[in-house]
């Protein structure tokens, strides 16, 4: 997608009509997303709701994975924030988090009572495999946003294989890798842009 096709999408985009929108659209996507928020929002918020361009939320995904906390608690602030200020941020926020916390409190207190039944134990090992999978398939649907990254698609893919192995096969801290490699992969970034 070149420059003015990119502007084109950016003018289709709509608002939020108000904050309590953004807790009922952030409240379903929550509703919605056992073992992975992440493909689910992405399905929402640019596809659905068109508050965002694909390569708008790969930013604010970037972006969220990069500050501590988990990623699409930290979306849901930035987002909400870009809308409606503090307002927009404390409502997308509790629209994330009231049910599901409601929900997690019950099955907390289920589990304790079947936590040695073998079954239960398997089936949570079962929705690992599935949490990767769903995030392997967010990622693939996100490839083409890549063609306007200043790193370009090459060394992404280098750089997804490098922080692969130093996580998975190596099991270098995940800080460290984000601390190091999304250091210099930012400060690249950012003096490709200047040139």
């Amino acid at each position: 997608m070149n420059d003015r096709q990119e502007d084109l999408a950016d003018e289709a985009l709509r608002r939020p009509a108000s904050a309590g929108e953004l807790f009922r659209v952030f409240n379903r996507l929550a509703l919605q997303g056992f073992g992975g928020v992440l493909p689910i929002a992405q399905r929402e918020l640019v596809d659905r709701q068109r508050w965002l361009s694909p390569a708008q939320f790969v930013e604010t995904l970037s972006l969220g994975q990069v500050l501590p906390g988990p990623n699409i608690v930290n979306m849901a602030l930035i987002i909400g924030d870009r809308f409606f200020g503090l307002r927009g941020a404390a409502a997308a926020l509790a629209g994330l988090l009231a049910a599901p916390l409601l929900i997690v409190l019950l099955l907390a207190a289920l589990y304790g009572r079947l936590a040695g039944i073998p079954a239960v134990a398997g089936a949570l090992r079962g929705m690992g495999a599935v949490s990767a999978g769903l995030i392997i398939g967010i990622a693939v649907k996100l490839l083409p946003t890549l063609k306007s990254n200043p790193l370009g698609r090459p060394l992404a893919a280098a750089l997804v294989a490098l922080s692969t192995l130093l996580i998975g096969w190596w099991r270098v801290p995940l800080v460290w890798v984000v601390l190091g490699l999304g250091s210099a992969t930012t400060a690249l970034a950012a003096w490709r842009l200047r040139r």
